[in-house]
């Protein structure tokens, strides 16, 4: 497999900046915090835990948490993972086999196509930038085989924040239950939608052969916890995912699961705090871009707290992104990033994470930073 070049990217630049305006996660909490949330037992039960070894499955007591953010989803439905990455590399390498074909969604996180395509032929179907990153489900039928064992999608998307309406998310289901296709759904940024009601169901709730990614990382942002899991009414198939497992992390973390079960249990609060950040930061990137409109081809992502735009400077957003970085400390992710090998990715664009309390901060220094370096204005483009 080729470098994951978001994570080289950021293993040189994500704590050496001081303003990480391409994070993908929400606002972090401190240990204090969380345990403020947590009710006296569920305190005493984290002071008072043994380090010992867990479930490979996950704690019953996790799990059963987990399971009340699904319609139909039990907690003997779940598998979970040391995070979202490990998730996608167990299920991958079931799901497929050298003989079978997958179809995965453009642009997106790197595993989602890197994994499979370690394993088997692999089909993209781009988002089209031009369509708002529309999905073309004409598109994605025309690449199906009769080999075809899995479909792959990212809703809301990273890194562009789209959604696809319901309509489209039925005909992607109905596909793939009329030819028994797995439907792989990472849902990792659901919750956090500019419009409620703009958002899907999760994939394991209404399809019988789906498996639902999610995490404690993104929309919780809890990263540090290392905690995601699979949903998949597959039993079967689950267990074929924890037998893989057992190659890799084992078992999670001990209190990585009583803290992760804590904030599923304060979830109301800990995502109305995201949601309240992204807004306020979405106020800010709003007027810093129509200040800048000459630059940057912005328009609010439907959801998540990241976003993939247009970057229209002479020097092109390669250089752009580096000087920025490089003289004022603030990072951005330039399309190189997401270089694809399933087909094109527009090679013009940057991501903006805004889930994180400091945006406005990043932004001022950015704004201080363009004034000395483009000084052209907008009413002179």
């Amino acid at each position: 497999m080729r470098d994951f070049a978001l994570e080289v990217y950021f293993s040189k630049w994500e704590f050496a900046a001081k303003y990480n305006l391409a994070g993908s996660d929400g606002e972090n909490m401190t240990v204090a915090q969380l345990l403020e949330l947590a009710s006296p037992d569920d305190r005493a039960a984290f002071g008072d835990l043994r380090l010992g070894y867990t479930e490979t499955f996950g704690s019953s007591a996790l799990r059963a948490e987990i399971a009340r953010t699904y319609d139909a989803v039990g907690p003997e439905h779940l598998l979970c993972f040391a995070g979202a990455e490990e998730a996608i590399y167990a299920a991958m390498h079931v799901l497929l086999d050298p003989a079978d074909h997958a179809i995965v969604v453009t642009p997106n996180y790197q595993a989602a196509e890197t994994v499979p395509l370690g394993i088997c032929e692999v089909t993209g179907v781009p988002l089209d930038i031009d369509r708002d990153w529309e999905l073309d489900i004409d598109l994605l039928r025309a690449a199906l085989r009769p080999d075809t064992k899995v479909i792959s999608i990212n809703f809301p998307n990273n890194p562009t924040g789209k959604f696809i309406p319901r309509a489209t998310f039925d005909a992607i289901v109905e596909i793939c239950r009329g030819r028994g296709i797995w439907l792989f759904s990472d849902e990792v940024y659901r919750l956090i939608e500019r419009d409620q009601a703009l958002r899907l169901p999760q994939a394991a709730d209404v399809y019988e052969r789906a498996v639902s990614l999610n995490v404690m990382s993104k929309a919780y942002g809890l990263p540090g916890l290392r905690i995601g899991w699979l949903a998949c009414k597959d039993r079967a198939m689950l267990v074929r995912f924890e037998r893989f497992k057992h190659f890799l992390s084992i078992c999670n973390s001990a209190p990585s699961e009583v803290l992760a079960r804590i904030a599923l249990k304060a979830r109301d609060r800990i995502l109305e705090r995201t949601r309240q950040v992204v807004r306020g930061n979405l106020s800010v990137l709003d007027a810093f871009f129509a200040d800048y409109a000459h630059l940057f081809d912005w328009r609010e992502p439907d959801g998540g707290c990241v976003g993939f735009i247009r970057y229209k400077g002479a020097e092109g957003v390669e250089e752009f992104t580096r000087r920025v970085v490089e003289e004022s400390g603030v990072l951005l992710l330039p399309s190189s990033i997401y270089r694809s090998e399933l087909g094109p990715v527009p090679d013009n664009c940057l991501r903006v994470g805004f889930g994180r309390s400091h945006v406005p901060e990043g932004i001022a220094v950015l704004r201080k930073w363009l004034a000395r370096n483009h000084s052209r204005k907008r009413n002179q483009s």
